[in-house]
């Protein structure tokens, strides 16, 4: 099967005002409105313009964090993505994604995508509450496949893939072979807007839940913030 991984991260809105702790160590995200990371979705809506143009047969969407985080997988398959998978981290101690090591998050990735053995896996280039932009490129090096970075123009053709990059001299066209790893940047397109059938039938689609422990991934964060 001509399948496309797409990692989903759950992250504060873009639209909610960020508030620091008291204590200064994070920020605060409890009672406020969480959503799809806006690079990761422009990753899901390329992955669904593909499927569209017959050129796969599935999206698969995989997200890790607390229990929660099936609301944003939920929201992927409502868009479109036929099945997804959600990564438990242990809530009490790992409350966010971003809490998570980009290495362990890869390794995670890494696991997942040797198992469901995706042509091409798409992630966001950075996710907008650290804006660390590693987890791809990690990835990329631990499967041992060809990557391009902050896509901008995705074609797929004859085993290939075809992308554009905005540099600091213009823009720079790469072509790897197929499998990939691809990661994305905001001018790549528009996400579709959700309809309510599709809500309601995203409802009915998988969503498998496993535990970052059933890939054998240490889940702490690799430092901490004081």
């Amino acid at each position: 099967m001509r399948r496309i991984m797409v990692g989903v991260k759950r992250v504060v809105d873009y639209n909610v005002r960020i508030r620091v702790k008291p204590d200064n160590t994070g920020v605060i995200t409890e009672g406020v409105k969480m959503s799809i990371n806006p690079f990761d979705e422009i990753a899901l809506e390329q992955a669904l313009r593909i499927k569209e143009q017959g050129l796969a047969d599935e999206v698969l969407a995989v997200s890790i964090g607390p229990a929660d985080t099936q609301q944003q997988l939920r929201t992927a398959l409502a868009m479109g993505a036929d099945r997804a998978i959600l990564v438990h981290t242990v809530d009490a101690l790992v409350k966010e994604l971003s809490n998570m090591a980009p290495l362990s998050v890869a390794k995670v990735f890494q696991k997942i995508a040797e198992a469901e053995q995706p042509f091409l896996t798409l992630l966001g280039k950075q996710a907008i509450d650290e804006d660390n932009g590693q987890t791809a490129q990690m990835l990329a090096a631990l499967l041992d496949r060809p990557q391009a970075t902050s896509c901008s123009k995705v074609d797929i053709a004859d085993g290939k893939a075809t992308v554009t990059r905005e540099v600091d001299s213009g823009l720079e066209t790469l072509e790897v072979d197929l499998p990939a790893v691809l990661s994305v940047d905001l001018r790549l397109n528009e996400p579709r807007y959700v309809k309510l059938p599709d809500i309601m039938k995203a409802k009915k689609k998988p969503l498998d839940t496993r535990s970052v422990a059933d890939y054998g991934v240490t889940e702490g964060a690799a430092f901490k913030t004081v």
